[in-house]
């Protein structure tokens, strides 16, 4: 049947191109680098002069014509549905061309800086070197696009919103020539964080605008904030040629030591799925409710629930390759997914893909007992969220997981529980298990080999047709953000679009609802304005990120005290200040392995803590839940009895050695918290504190001075000591006994304080 209605759609198209209409119902307009048709009745069009593309007038209608055949093909046609167009298109492409569609590439910063994880050359020179625009295409892009057919890429920096305007256009306008002209559909992870030391300017245009992340806006227990954030982010997305989020990111935050806590909507699985259901119908519904111009993809990460990894370690290493279960609690990590993005009020329905997370869920998997990473598990993918909650969107893998890796603890590929294969077989191992696109991946040569492995074990005519299925799951998606219709840019707009004023005050707004008050004693807050404060500053400690990059030490305010001095009158003698303002983070407690260990004969494991002094981890479990790994020639990972000290130790000390020098005046401690923390270090020490997931300094300044006043309430716990951590599961969310202060009051989840005391209203009535 399906068949017989696609001929019957070909022929009747071919037909109307023969019927002589009324006259066209259609005009043209020239812009800077493309043209746009406005069809009266139907979709504006948008191509490019230089491509060669014509269009074709059927019923006095405009249609692109892609393939320059001459005829309109169901999939040119933009009154039928996505799924006819997806389907005649898929079914037209070659192998190579759906291997290409089932790339997602590696991170690509416009312009390429020269060299590192994020390098790229411009006709083989550095940019600086080689007299290229900002905007343009770079040697790895000409060549992914051209020569391995790929249409997804991943966006991180651009220069400016003009430039990825720019860069969108030149992109779409090569991709036009090729081929069956299938558009490039462009991504980027969250990109609306906030620059601490900027002040807030309603006219502030240019810059996107900034949001606390999900964590804070988490804070505010608001779901139609989280939805207001969508609708503004899609548009500044859009904007920027971006029409996929690698975002939100749902995990169920119930392991307090993850490094990726600050990534997700807090431990609660109601209040988590009602913020996802809401980001992504934000996201995804254009102004009438449904897909459009202004709609966003959304990849929703990490399938099922990246959050118990056993210690905190995380996934992106071979030593945090295990998410455990020891809470037998599979149930509530799913729940977003399931009663949050799968059933959206909005009419996109559901989130359009899914993306895997690196951890092999040891033990989830009931049919095969195949502990090998989520995105080489079938049952995870294929029997579970394809089977029991029937998703047919796409599932693309996170970033690198075919690649090869040397050890557990070296940035590169994340093949967990497939190490012993090669790359190709584990793009096929991937794609039985029910993957679609491989994230982190510009080469189709693995992709084609693993095809050829299909079509030897189950026949060329089911491989052939496997991919297919995909391809139709991967065209779907740019089908109905319209770029098939029209993926270019006016730079102009685009420029207007981002970061303008109201975007900016709105994501301002967000940023003063996301802070958490959780002490104050006496009323110590608010300040009146132009007193006298007294602001140490604070020493950070060299570092070496993920990807090799080292930061030194250094001494540094921190706030920006520029803007701290329109607020109040800073002195540099705490006996001339009416009060002091200490700036510090949640303790850094080091990723749950050390060189150092191993060197001295340990198994390299070491604790992840949660407070800022040397730590002991007496009441550590004496067996790891699970370990293995081909580097290793052990699988306990216990880390029992061994001590951590963090490196951010100094913030204790800051606040304590500022409480000292000033007596009985009073301190305020501002921290921001990526994760919780233990406060019996610091709390005693501070007259008020306040906690932040990431915001702008004048929003704090705002509370500080009494200009706003704090609503937040805490989306996760912050426990007592770091034997309750230890004690607790990493599976079950607000199983930790809470910090309990000086005041009785509790830090537990939905606790927040106002200038009236304890927070006790609709929002910790629902959800607490």
């Amino acid at each position: 049947m399906k068949l017989l209605k696609k001929l019957h759609l070909i022929l009747a198209g071919a037909m109307s191109l023969m019927v002589v209409g009324c006259g066209p119902k259609f005009t043209e307009e020239a812009q800077e680098d493309h043209t746009l048709v406005y069809n009266e009745d139907g979709a504006t069009l948008g191509y490019s002069p230089g491509s060669g593309l014509n269009i074709l007038t059927v019923d006095g209608n405009a249609f692109k014509d892609l393939n320059r055949n001459g005829e309109l093909d169901v999939y040119e046609d933009w009154r039928l549905s996505a799924e006819e167009r997806a389907v005649d298109l898929a079914n037209k492409m070659s192998v190579e061309q759906i291997a290409g569609l089932m790339l997602y590439s590696a991170h690509q910063a416009i312009p390429a800086v020269s060299r590192g994880y994020f390098g790229g050359s411009y006709d083989g020179k550095p940019f600086e070197e080689s007299g290229a625009a900002a905007s343009d295409l770079n040697d790895a892009q000409l060549k992914f696009l051209n020569e391995d057919n790929l249409r997804h890429v991943l966006i991180t920096g651009v220069e400016s919103p003009g430039v990825a305007a720019r860069w969108n256009n030149k992109a779409q306008a090569m991709v036009e020539k090729l081929g069956l002209g299938i558009p490039v559909n462009t991504s980027s992870d969250p990109r609306h964080g906030t620059d601490s030391y900027a002040e807030f300017n309603a006219g502030a245009g240019g810059d996107i605008s900034m949001w606390p992340g999900t964590l804070g806006i988490a804070a505010s227990f608001d779901p139609a904030l989280m939805k207001q954030f969508g609708d503004i982010g899609s548009k500044e997305y859009r904007a920027l040629g971006i029409a996929t989020a690698l975002s939100p990111q749902i995990d169920l935050a119930t392991e307090p030591r993850w490094s990726r806590f600050d990534g997700t909507m807090g431990e609660d699985p109601d209040l988590a799925t009602d913020l996802a259901r809401a980001y992504v119908d934000g996201f995804q519904s254009s102004d009438d409710g449904g897909w459009g111009f202004q709609s966003v993809n959304t990849m929703v990460k990490h399938w099922p629930g990246g959050g118990p990894e056993e210690g905190g370690r995380d996934g992106h290493f071979g030593y945090g390759a295990y998410a455990v279960y020891p809470g037998n609690n599979l149930e509530d990590h799913l729940q977003p997914f399931t009663e949050g993005v799968f059933k959206l009020e909005g009419n996109t329905q559901m989130a359009s893909a899914i993306m895997p997370y690196y951890t092999i869920s040891y033990g989830q998997d009931t049919a095969n007992n195949d502990d090998v990473g989520n995105g080489f598990n079938k049952y995870l993918i294929t029997d579970l969220l394809r089977g029991n909650y029937a998703y047919d969107g796409v599932v693309c893998t996170d970033w690198g997981i075919t690649r090869d890796v040397s050890s557990v603890d070296i940035f590169e590929g994340k093949p967990w529980g497939v190490e012993a294969l090669s790359v190709a077989e584990r793009h096929f191992k991937a794609i039985e298990a029910g993957v679609d696109q491989f994230g982190g991946n510009n080469d189709m040569v693995p992709v084609m080999e693993a095809y050829a492995m299909g079509a030897e074990k189950y026949g060329e005519a089911e491989m052939r047709a496997r991919f297919e299925i995909s391809a139709v799951r991967l065209l779907k998606n740019i089908f109905r953000v319209g770029l098939f219709e029209n993926p270019y840019l006016n730079v102009k707009q685009s420029e207007q679009i981002v970061g303008n004023a109201d975007f900016m005050k709105a994501g301002f707004d967000a940023q003063l609802r996301s802070v958490v008050m959780l002490k104050n004693q006496e009323n110590t807050l608010p300040r009146e304005k132009k007193q006298k404060v007294y602001i140490p500053q604070r020493y950070i400690a060299p570092s070496t990120n993920w990807f090799g990059i080292e930061t030194p030490e250094k001494i540094e305010y921190p706030f920006n005290m520029d803007l701290v001095a329109t607020y109040f009158e800073v002195v540099n003698e705490p006996s001339e200040a009416n009060f002091a303002l200490v700036g510090i983070q949640n303790p850094n407690g080091g990723v749950g392995y050390s060189r150092e260990d191993l060197a001295m004969g340990g198994n390299g494991y070491v604790p992840i803590s949660l407070q800022y002094g040397p730590y002991t981890a007496t009441e550590a479990r004496a067996n790891s839940l699970a370990g293995g790994s081909p580097f290793e020639s052990f699988t306990n990972r216990t880390y029992k009895d061994k001590i951590f000290t963090s490196y951010n130790i100094s913030d204790r000390d800051l606040v304590t050695e500022t409480k000292a020098i000033m007596g009985d005046k009073p301190v305020i401690v501002v921290v921001y918290v990526s994760k919780p923390m233990v406060f019996s270090e610091i709390e005693s020490s501070a007259a008020a504190i306040l906690v932040h997931m990431g915001v702008q300094d004048q929003a704090l300044l705002e509370i500080i001075s009494g200009a706003a006043e704090p609503s937040a309430l805490l989306p996760f716990q912050m426990p007592a000591d770091m034997m309750t951590v230890e004690k607790q599961f990493e599976d079950v969310p607000r199983d930790m006994k809470p910090y309990v202060d000086a005041l009785g009051n509790a830090y537990d989840f939905a606790f927040g304080l106002n200038w009236k005391g304890i927070i006790n209203d609709e929002r910790v009535a629902k959800y607490k």
